[in-house]
């Protein structure tokens, strides 16, 4: 008997041991490979935040009392939102996902949640399911849909207060994590029984607590392993500038490119991941919410610019949407949509499916690699001699529009290409078979 129980109990010890590593099924490596592949998506914020037209952290920053926010609920009816269009848009643009954020810091859930009646169905006179219309119209066009879930909460009582909300309204209480992370899980159970195949779950929030006292246990293995009981090949990403967390399929850069930290963000000994798939995040204007006094969009080149050294450091891009409140896309934003698609209808297959290119971007441009082919994207229209430090050796060197050959010589330091004129180019590719 003695025996058996301590059999019993090495069992049990084995299975707590390796509970602590985290293996990912083989349906999520195949989905982090597919992920991987997109190179491109399109992040959409919306809220009732939109109806301020300012922003969406305009509650934290001018200390609305978060009784006085909640009333704009009463009037948010967004009777232009089709879904269909949307995704359509979204789709021939050549972006492969869409991250659509389904409950931000304000604490507004764009679902009919059974955990709160702070959401569109119950507490506006829309009175529809946002999320719903959403997952239909991706999984019709098939587009992979993407969740952003807030960890923070600037409305509710049970949260935990930290470095931001204090001038929201919120309660002195310290809050009840316990019950705030049953009803964090609660949601995402819905959103990931409710709405079909999810390809992620993007946290945002974790730096709330960033510089307590006593680091504070978010619980994120738990809650991390709930997403991928639900459903094994659905990604977590967390936003949360910091080194890789067991559990998290995604690494993510919010503003900047991989291996970069010009916000001053990221954390020491945060470092790139050479095992997950890479993604950097940043926004087609200056703001993340529907802003009407942000105009200020960055031109299709400058975008696609972004988008060619995103590639060529292996990760994708993430460029963000405001919708406006009446549920429409910018007329701008739809403008840069289209001019994205008239390029990745033309190039996509130098951006969708390679890897970080054998050079990393500098200022004439950058490279990605499919296979045995580098494509030297040249976005810099005054380069016409560009010597690389290639290590492997280029047996034709072509331009990808004309297929014309492009003189080349090998050199001490690589390869040296001599080009021709190309200043009609938005993005100049040579396309180097190797081996």
């Amino acid at each position: 008997m003695r025996n058996f129980f301590l059999s019993a109990l090495l069992v049990m010890s084995s299975i707590t041991i390796s509970s602590q590593d985290y293996v990912p099924t083989e349906e999520n490596l195949q989905s982090r490979k597919e992920f991987d592949e997109c190179r491109f998506g399109i992040f959409i914020h919306w809220g009732i935040y939109s109806m301020l037209a300012q922003g969406e952290w305009f509650m934290n920053e001018h200390n609305i009392n978060r009784w006085e926010y909640a009333k704009m609920a009463d009037g948010f009816y967004p009777h232009h939102f089709n879904a269909n269009d949307w995704v359509r848009a979204i789709k021939d643009s050549g972006a492969g996902y869409i991250t659509f954020t389904s409950r931000h810091h304000d604490g507004f859930s764009m679902w009919d949640t059974e955990q709160s009646n702070y959401n569109i169905v119950d507490a506006t006179p829309y009175g529809k399911d946002i999320i719903k219309q959403l997952a239909d119209a991706c999984h019709e066009q098939g587009i992979r849909l993407h969740f952003y879930y807030s960890h923070l909460d600037w409305r509710r009582d049970d949260y935990p207060m930290g470095r931001t909300g204090h001038g929201v309204g919120k309660s002195d209480k310290k809050g009840n994590f316990d019950h705030y992370f049953k009803f964090m899980n609660n949601q995402l159970t819905e959103l990931l029984t409710k709405y079909g195949k999810i390809g992620a779950i993007w946290f945002d929030g974790m730096w709330d607590h960033d510089g307590d006292s006593v680091p504070f246990d978010w619980r994120l293995r738990e809650q991390y392993d709930l997403i991928h009981k639900l459903q094994p090949a659905c990604l977590v990403g967390n936003n949360h500038h910091d080194k890789i967390n067991p559990g998290e399929d995604i690494q993510i850069f919010e503003r900047d490119l991989p291996g970069q930290n010009t916000t001053g963000w990221i954390k020491e000994g945060a470092g790139v991941s050479d095992q997950l798939p890479l993604e950097t995040c940043n926004t087609m204007n200056g703001m993340w919410g529907f802003k009407i006094t942000d105009p200020n969009y960055k031109s299709a080149e400058e975008m696609i610019g972004y988008l060619i050294k995103t590639a060529g450091l292996g990760a994708n891009l993430l460029l963000n949407i405001g919708p406006q409140p009446n549920g429409e896309l910018p007329a701008m934003a739809l403008e840069r949509l289209n001019d994205i698609g008239k390029y990745m209808k033309r190039y996509s297959s130098t951006i969708k499916g390679t890897k970080a290119g054998d050079v990393a971007p500098q200022d004439w441009g950058a490279t990605t690699r499919k296979d045995n082919h580098l494509y030297v994207h040249i976005t810099n229209k005054d380069t016409l001699s560009l010597e690389l430090p290639l290590t492997c050796k280029v047996k034709k060197a072509i331009e990808f529009d004309t297929q014309k050959k492009v003189p080349f010589k090998k050199t001490p330091a690589g390869v040296l290409l001599t080009l021709n004129e190309h200043k009609d180019k938005m993005d100049y590719i040579i396309d180097l078979e190797t081996k």
